[in-house]
């Protein structure tokens, strides 16, 4: 073995000399090779790729460690420093995989007979945006940095007071106000803050991605992502398990807009329309579980207040974590190794950093090193969270053994699916009331429909958001949707598959995309709703084997060795075999179903058909679409510039003082000019003979033709100052409604 490696480093060692790219002939950082000339069927047999495969498990531990490391520290502590510190290890990751990738592509694997040979040197093959030239990569990395930061750490100020950072405050706003004007401010401000900074950087962003893609092979960067799952029919398939769970949302969303409609009123809440997107409790209408207080079908048994009990005993994000840990390891599962705990992030620093607080988990690529950021809150939202996050943590730990190569979920899908199955176990009534959590030890069947329609507001009104998020990136990416209707088109999807509006008009001097973190982050999003789907599916499975017997929706696999053994044993797997594959190993069948899905919310589902009939509500928003013309802010355009509107008020007045000013200097101008013809006139006409000549506009000519351009130029003058003021005039009466700045406040919604 060592001599083996000993011979791989010399043919394939690589370092960061100059050199010129391959594509561009143009001088620029590459991994340069240093081989023997051999043969090239005896160079690229499959010994050789054996070789060669050593040689890259070995060398990339170090430079993945590395640059995990530097976008750590970013990420924690936002500074200059640290993200050139994160620039340049990204630069040498991406030479790494850009060397070893090319280079994977050279061998002829048609003839190799190991599976698992073949299988590594295609996935090593796709080294995603690395292929780029190293200047477009180095724009990539800053555009994208850009936007991540911007996302980050914007924040929305009040007129006279502090400003406020998306986590807590402005989801904290939209989840507990119910001042639809409050919601809207916010709504709106974080949009003003994120969406409009990201906007004139996303076609550039959008026109890099394409090139990575054509560079691996792929038509635009929808195609690569969408390889990622290994099938061809993916499109299809996310279509039809959509279309499954449809009849689900129609008749929860009809459900929430009539519970809406009486909080709000009819001014607000249209019951054959779509809903105004500020009123759900969520920043981007994903997740509704925040109204749950609004829409509660027995408000006289609500369910009690988890967070509540948690803040009342004293619990701190440390113990959320360690309660996470505790349901992992009573399954026997491997627990979080002591580095955890001393290197993660688990609240927002209080020394003042700036960091980036969307909750995300990590692999270090060394040893048992694996972390959590989060800025935790204690709440039972974030507490489910954390069970979430700490799935991915047990993911890492399982398949560590495996090669780097191997070390990603069996799909992305899996990966989000993981962590949500066991938040299903750790938010039932059973768990909770094991837990201390809940007091009440049973549950009647009025008590039962409030809960499932708690978890229903998580799950099945997540269903169409994260369907078409990727639906929107893929048409981006294709140019199906062009850079000139980005935001209309984001608003004709919501409408379309969520039944939601604005709730003011927009405009594409808006982007609203950009205000969910996954899009600036460059996030793929369709393994959320896959994950959505795939959770149920290891649910049904995980309490199967747990001996579990009764509803779905009451199972609790906490304690269950032979679940975990189960669920175990597919971690260990990551991707080295087909997600198809393993999901058969573990369900018994190859393919998602909704089944599983449907069979959870059965009883949830009957009670929304038989209250939605009663009420006479119909299902979906038929004949309408949203508003979406020049958008009613607090900005006026004035001569190409977006101004205050005093300040345009003040301009188009002193515009037309100056217009008054040049129209009476022309007719005092026009008058000074007939005096002195009427005087010239009156002279001797022997001596306005004895002149021969005269200038105009520095042309010598007759005295008397020289008089009658002069008049020709005022009248010429006259007739553009009148142009002037008939312009200024239609600036401000172009509108039927008032201007601007005259109009009151208005929080319609079309």
């Amino acid at each position: 073995m060592a001599q083996d490696c000993g011979t791989a480093k010399l043919r394939y060692g690589w370092d960061l000399k100059e050199g010129p790219d391959q594509r561009t002939g143009k001088g620029q950082a590459r991994p340069q090779a240093h081989m023997t000339p051999f043969p090239a069927d005896e160079f690229y047999n499959e010994t050789q790729a054996k070789i060669f495969l050593q040689f890259y498990e070995q060398t990339s531990r170090i430079v993945f460690n590395e640059f995990m490391e530097a976008t750590w520290n970013y990420v924690t502590n936002i500074t200059k420093r640290n993200r050139k510190n994160m620039f340049q290890k990204e630069v040498e990751r991406s030479q790494f995989m850009m060397y070893f990738g090319s280079r994977a592509r050279l061998f002829k694997t048609d003839h190799f007979q190991s599976p698992e040979v073949k299988r590594m040197l295609s996935k090593l093959q796709n080294i995603d945006k690395s292929a780029l030239p190293t200047e477009d990569l180095r724009e990539y990395n800053r555009l994208l940095t850009y936007m991540e930061t911007t996302y980050s750490t914007a924040e929305v100020c009040l007129d006279e007071g502090p400003c406020l950072p998306l986590e807590p405050e402005l989801e904290e706003i939209m989840a507990t106000s119910r001042d639809h004007k409050e919601l809207l401010w916010a709504w709106q401000r974080w949009r003003d803050a994120v969406g409009r900074q990201i906007r004139p950087v996303f076609e550039h962003y959008v026109r890099l991605s394409n090139k990575a893609a054509q560079y691996n092979g792929y038509k635009d960067m929808g195609a690569l992502w969408r390889a990622k799952y290994e099938s061809n029919t993916l499109e299809e398939d996310l279509k039809q398990l959509f279309d499954e769970l449809q009849p689900l949302y129609l008749n929860l969303h009809a459900y929430v807009r009539r519970s809406l409609f009486r909080y709000y009123g009819p001014e607000v809440i249209d019951l054959r329309g779509p809903i105004p997107a500020h009123l759900l409790g969520n920043m981007w209408a994903q997740s509704w579980e925040n109204i749950l207080d609004i829409v509660l079908p027995y408000p006289k048994k609500p369910p009690e207040d988890v967070t509540k009990i948690m803040k009342n005993q004293h619990w701190k994000p440390e113990k959320m974590f360690q309660e996470a840990n505790i349901f992992i390891t009573s399954l026997g599962l491997l627990p979080a190794p002591p580095s955890f705990w001393v290197k993660s992030m688990l609240e927002r620093p209080t020394d003042g950093r700036e960091v980036e607080c969307h909750a995300s988990s990590w692999n270090f690529y060394k040893g048992n090193d694996v972390r959590i950021k989060k800025c935790t809150e204690v709440t039972i939202e974030d507490l489910l969270s954390i069970f979430h996050q700490m799935g991915h943590i047990q993911y890492f730990l399982q398949f560590q053994n495996l090669s780097v190569i191997y070390q990603e979920g069996a799909s992305p899908a899996f990966e989000e699916a993981v962590g949500s199955v066991i938040t299903l176990s750790a938010s039932s009534h059973k768990h909770l009331l094991s837990r201390g959590l809940l007091s009440q030890e049973h549950q009647d069947s009025e008590e039962e429909v409030n809960f499932l329609l708690g978890i229903a507001l998580e799950k099945i009104a997540f269903i169409p958001f994260s369907y078409m998020v990727d639906v929107f990136r893929w048409k981006v990416f294709d140019g199906t949707i062009p850079k000139t209707i980005y935001n209309q088109e984001w608003w004709n999807l919501r409408l379309k598959y969520q039944g939601l509006c604005p709730p003011v008009p927009r405009s594409e001097e808006d982007f609203d995309p950009g205000a969910k973190f996954h899009i600036p982050a460059n996030v793929p999003y369709v393994r959320y709703f896959l994950s959505l789907v795939l959770q149920f599916q290891f649910h049904e499975a995980l309490c199967r084997a747990s001996g579990h017997a009764g509803p779905l929706h009451r199972c609790d696999i906490y304690n269950s060795k032979v679940a975990g053994k189960m669920l175990g044993d597919v971690l260990k797997l990551g991707s080295s075999r087909p997600w198809q594959e393993v999901l058969k190993e573990m369900t018994g069948q190859s393919n998602i179903s909704s089944k599983s899905f449907l069979s959870y919310f059965k009883p949830l589902l009957n009670w929304l058909v038989n209250e939605n009939v009663k009420q006479g509500d119909i299902l979906g928003w038929p004949d309408y679409s949203c508003s979406f013309e020049e958008k009613n802010t607090d900005k006026v355009s004035f001569l190409g510039m977006v101004l205050e509107p005093e300040q345009a008020h003040l301009g188009q007045w002193v515009l037309l003082s100056v217009s008054i000013a040049m129209l009476l200097l022309i007719l005092g101008l026009g008058c000074r000019l007939r005096y002195l013809e009427k005087q010239s006139l009156d002279k001797d006409t022997m001596i306005l003979s004895t002149l021969p000549y005269t200038y105009f506009l520095g042309i010598a000519m007759e005295p008397r033709k020289a008089a009658r351009k002069q008049w020709i130029l005022l009248g010429l003058c006259f007739i553009l100052i009148l142009c002037f003021i008939g312009l200024l005039i239609r600036m401000l009466t172009q509108h039927s409604r008032k201007p601007p700045w005259m109009r009151s406040e208005s929080h319609r919604w079309e």
